[in-house]
Formats: structure tokens, C-alpha cells, sequence
């Protein structure tokens, strides 16, 4: 009976060693399967974020021309009210210098 019992841990024993060492080579798999997973998935990522250098050549002359549009709207903007007012009173104020000197020639 005792070597029955011996022989049913020592049985038991294999097994379990067995099924650890399965269990170790599927884990190394895993890991192995998982890093090569996180590289793929790096370089899509990598690969996602990269601008082709047409793209970004392209890009450069948009903002240019936006750059130049803004610059030739900045320069042709429209008088505002208080500008007109102020530019309206040199006229008349020119007006009046002009009729003042023109009354003083005629006389």
C-alpha cells in the first residue's frame, strides 16, 4: 500500500511538472506574440503620424497663400467711422483754408 501511495505522488508529481512546463512554454508564446502585437501596432501608429513630404510641401504653399491674403486684406481694409470722420474734417478744414486764400487773392 505504501508504494501505491508512493507511486501515486511521485505520478502526480510528473503531472503537475508536466502541466507547468506547458503552461511556461504557452506564457513565453504569449509574450512573444503580445511584443510582436505592440511593435505592429507602433509602427501603424508611427506610420499614421507620418506626413508624406508632398503633403507637407502642399501644405507650406497653402499657408503662404494664406499668409499673403492676410497681408493684402491688412492692407486694403476698409476706412472705419472714426477714420472717415477724422479724414472728412481735414477735407473741410482744407476746404476752408482754400476759399479763405482764394477770398484773399480776389480782393
Amino acid at each position: 500500500m505504501t508504494s501505491s501511495v508512493s507511486f501515486r505522488i511521485t505520478r502526480t508529481a510528473e503531472d503537475l511538472a508536466q502541466t507547468i512546463t506547458a503552461l511556461s512554454q504557452r506564457l513565453v508564446k504569449l509574450e512573444q506574440r503580445q511584443e510582436a502585437l505592440e511593435l505592429q501596432l507602433r509602427q501603424q501608429q508611427k506610420d499614421l503620424n507620418a506626413v508624406p513630404n508632398e503633403e507637407i510641401t502642399t501644405l507650406e504653399g497653402v499657408e503662404a497663400l494664406l499668409r499673403e491674403t492676410r497681408e493684402l486684406l491688412d492692407s486694403t481694409a476698409p476706412i472705419t467711422e472714426p477714420e472717415m470722420a477724422e479724414d472728412s474734417s481735414q477735407h473741410d478744414s482744407w476746404g476752408q483754408e482754400a476759399e479763405t486764400e482764394a477770398s484773399c487773392d480776389v480782393a
